[in-house]
Parts: C-alpha cells; sequence; structure tokens
C-alpha cells in the first residue's frame, strides 16, 4: 500500500527556510507525478510545486524563485523535498504532499486538500511564518 509522509514542517520568521521532505514508500511506479499543495485556513488548496518521473519540475508563480523541488528515488521508495527560502507570512499554510502513478496533470486549485486531485496524499505539515 502506498503511503506518503511529510516531515519537517515548524515555525520560522519571514526570509527564514524550511525543508520538507515526503517519503512515498511502496511507490513503484515507472511513470509518476509528485507535488506540494498548501492550503490556509479559509483558502482553497494551492498547487506549490510538481516533480515528473522524468524530473521535471514546475512551480507556481507566488513561489518561483524561492522554492526548489527535488526528488530521490531508491528502490520502493520516493523521497521528495521542497526547500523553501525567503519565507513570507503568505506562506503560511498546511503543506500537503501528494503523488499519481501514471502520467498527469496536477490541478492548480482543488477545494480541499487530500481528498481528490491525486491519487495519493499525505496528512500535511504545518508552516508558520511569523515575526
Amino acid at each position: 500500500e502506498v503511503q506518503l509522509v511529510e516531515s519537517g514542517g515548524g515555525s520560522v520568521q519571514p526570509g527564514g527556510s524550511l525543508r520538507l521532505s515526503c517519503i512515498a514508500s511502496e511507490f513503484t511506479f515507472d511513470e509518476f507525478l509528485m507535488a506540494w499543495y498548501r492550503q490556509a485556513p479559509g483558502n482553497n488548496c494551492d498547487l506549490v510545486a510538481t516533480i515528473s518521473s522524468d524530473g521535471t519540475t514546475d512551480y507556481s508563480d507566488s513561489v518561483k524563485g524561492r522554492f526548489t523541488i527535488s526528488q530521490d528515488n531508491a528502490k520502493n521508495t520516493v523521497t521528495m523535498n521542497l526547500q523553501m527560502n525567503d519565507l513570507k507570512p503568505e506562506d503560511t499554510a498546511k503543506y500537503y504532499c501528494a503523488a499519481a502513478g501514471r502520467r498527469w496533470s496536477a490541478i492548480q486549485a482543488l477545494g480541499a486538500c487530500g481528498s481528490y486531485g491525486m491519487d495519493y496524499w499525505g496528512k500535511g505539515a504545518a508552516v508558520t511564518i511569523s515575526s
């Protein structure tokens, strides 16, 4: 059974950095798309960044130049990272790891994280940017 587990959330001051990681276990797909979404209270679940099995990356305009998505592949496991630099208060949200075990185009905005739009979801990691 595929499981996604996030780690690395926390609280930092504006301008600081955090690194999120997501371990996808039993993830044995030849083609896949992995993504980070985020959702702040009262907001949509917004796509932050994606990385495909061939290493192609994409970012939302709001994080381009500040966030970097990467992945490491091992047998039956994919680890996806999100390096977040120059964090701003508007980056405060719960960040969700998501994956599709096939060629897929991630939806930019969902009503809620964790229920649809991707095949698999993690439980989320809270990120708070505050002075």
